[in-house]
């Protein structure tokens, strides 16, 4: 499989492509994958500008909000994570991931996919101690410290992450791991970019929560942006029997003369097409620490070995057949892409954007009703907690055999309703 990896887009996808559609003209090949690293931007209207952490000389109608309404489509399937300058209303509605655009798909805070065999993963944001431990409290309109903080990683991604023990072959993050710095040639970093030393020196350069998953998991690969320079490095792990490596690459931005690409190939034991596929530990993981969410302000720190809470949710055999078993035996997600806002018509003044008020994707809904979780927006459209799980949550249901049977049928029959273009779940 041939994967192109971009650092920080900030909505340049027309020129992205074009580079793509350059590269395997000249080469004559195809790429199959593309994975971004953050500060996406899906921006699909004024409004969505509105709620972008960034000056307002900044916000700007580039391109997504073609790919949005369908003016154009994504030539290569696309991943991508959020960073921390993001149309946060528009990702906030898919705190699980989903598309954003018909063939581009956002990881969400975190998760993990599986594409043509390769298992590939992602957390979005960027560390801020402050906001580390607590809640997803943030929702549109937001207040100039909301619009920031909801670009922030929580604890409650890094411990599912955590939870995952089955192998990773690549990671997203948008910030680095605070390892990677060390694993490379720093003398390079501190030429390159100066304003790093100190950082650097106080061992500060990298996000230790991107650093505790990085160990827990030991990817093959991992990518990530926000820094704007090109910097590879190798990570040794080392442990009792164990001599794993990572292969560590942060890419710059989308500027002309700037190393913002990289494409690689790696095995794949499937044959195109490449469909994504939902990936079955990671959803029990999503079902089993659900009770974990926290959707205010406070702190809430996550269970830990000598507490009294369970803190090891390690995903058994069993629990994994029993979702394929409820999922129809396919994890191939569905087409199911939908809009939820009014695409920008190309012509209005730019500048007049007001924050919208939060919305339920459908996609969202979806997934938490074939998984029994929570969607934040849902509660803070004004549905509760309780009426949220009771109405999605089969799982928490003792009943057997039928009842599974209705509600995926139900679920299938609402996609294709919705989408008629959409594969089915099972």
């Amino acid at each position: 499989m041939r994967i192109a990896v971009e650092g920080c887009c900030h909505d340049e996808l027309e020129i992205i492509y074009g580079v793509l559609e350059h590269i395997q003209h000249l080469e004559n090949t195809k790429i199959d994958l593309l994975l971004m690293c953050g500060d996406f931007e899906a921006t699909r209207n004024p409004d969505d500008l509105a709620c972008m952490a960034v000056p307002a000389k900044y916000r700007d109608m580039k391109y997504f909000y073609k790919y949005y309404k369908g003016e154009k489509k994504a030539p290569i399937l696309t991943i991508v994570i959020g960073g921390n300058h993001e149309a946060s209303n528009y990702m906030q509605e898919l705190p699980y991931g989903g598309w954003l655009a018909p063939n581009i798909y956002y990881l969400g805070y975190a998760g993990i996919i599986n594409v043509g065999g390769l298992r590939i993963g992602g957390i979005s944001g960027i560390y801020k101690e402050c906001d580390y431990h607590k809640g997803h409290f943030e929702k549109p309109p937001y207040t100039e410290s909301a619009m920031r903080s909801c670009n922030h990683t929580r604890s409650l991604e890094v411990f599912r992450l955590k939870q995952v023990y089955k192998d990773v072959d690549i990671m997203l993050s948008h910030d680095w791991p605070l390892q990677a710095v060390y694993a490379g040639d720093v003398e390079y970093l501190r030429s390159f970019k100066p304003h790093f030393k100190e950082p650097i020196m106080q061992k500060t350069l990298g996000s230790p929560a991107a650093q505790e998953v990085l160990t827990h998991l030991k990817p093959k690969y991992w990518f990530s942006a926000h820094l704007h320079c090109k910097y590879p490095a190798v990570i040794k792990h080392r442990g009792e029997g164990e001599n794993k490596i990572t292969k560590f690459l942060a890419l710059d931005k989308c500027l002309p003369m700037k190393d913002f690409l990289q494409v690689l190939d790696l095995p794949s034991s499937m044959e195109p097409p490449y469909k994504i596929q939902l990936d079955a530990e990671w959803l029990v993981i999503l079902k089993n620490t659900n009770h974990l969410l926290n959707l205010n302000d406070s702190v809430r720190c996550m269970p830990r070995v000598g507490g009294e809470e369970r803190y090891d949710f390690k995903v058994t055999d069993a629990e994994i057949t029993r979702l394929l078993e409820n999922f129809g035996g396919d994890l191939t997600l569905p087409e199911n892409f939908q809009f939820t806002a009014q695409p920008y018509d190309g012509t209005s003044d730019i500048r007049n954007g007001r924050q919208p008020m939060c919305r339920v994707n459908p996609q969202t809904t979806l997934l938490c009703q074939m998984l029994g979780i929570t969607d934040p927006f849902a509660v803070f459209c004004g549905q509760s907690n309780e009426e949220n799980i009771t109405r999605g949550c089969y799982m928490q249901i003792r009943c057997e055999g039928l009842f599974y049977s209705l509600l995926l049928n139900i679920a299938c029959c609402w996609v294709f309703v919705n989408c008629p273009n959409s594969t089915s779940l099972g």
